[in-house]
């Protein structure tokens, strides 16, 4: 299954926080967020399961080889949006190609939109 870095809110941890902790969680690098790409919601209609996905711009840092990743996660690549597009069925959500279209179309919004942004 492909898949961006995602995951879920700690107790009291910020918005911001949690993508640069799942971020390395899930990768072994270090993610400075920027700005928002999109918010977007999206229903599985296997289980019928609604899931609400922030997807971020920023620059990434300090790869850390060693790390050990999330057990969930098989292994991370680079892959091109041509490459993703291909592998269609291996997508966890159409919000993996349409977040990334979002990016490449110069979507950005400031963080300030979020209110743990301070």
């Amino acid at each position: 299954m492909l898949n961006q870095p995602a995951g879920h809110l700690e107790p009291d941890e910020s918005l911001l926080d949690a993508v640069v902790r799942e971020t390395l969680e899930e990768t072994g690098w270090r993610f400075a967020p920027h700005a928002i790409i999109g918010i977007y919601r999206w229903t599985n209609p296997v289980d019928d399961v609604t899931y609400v996905r922030f997807c971020f711009a920023g620059e990434h840092s300090d790869f850390d080889p060693d790390h050990e990743l999330d057990p969930d996660i098989v292994r991370t690549v680079w892959k091109s949006r041509a490459e993703i597009a291909a592998a269609h069925s291996a997508l966890r959500s159409p919000l993996v190609l349409r977040s990334i279209d979002d990016y490449l179309a110069g979507r950005r919004y400031s963080t300030d939109l979020l209110g743990d942004a301070l």
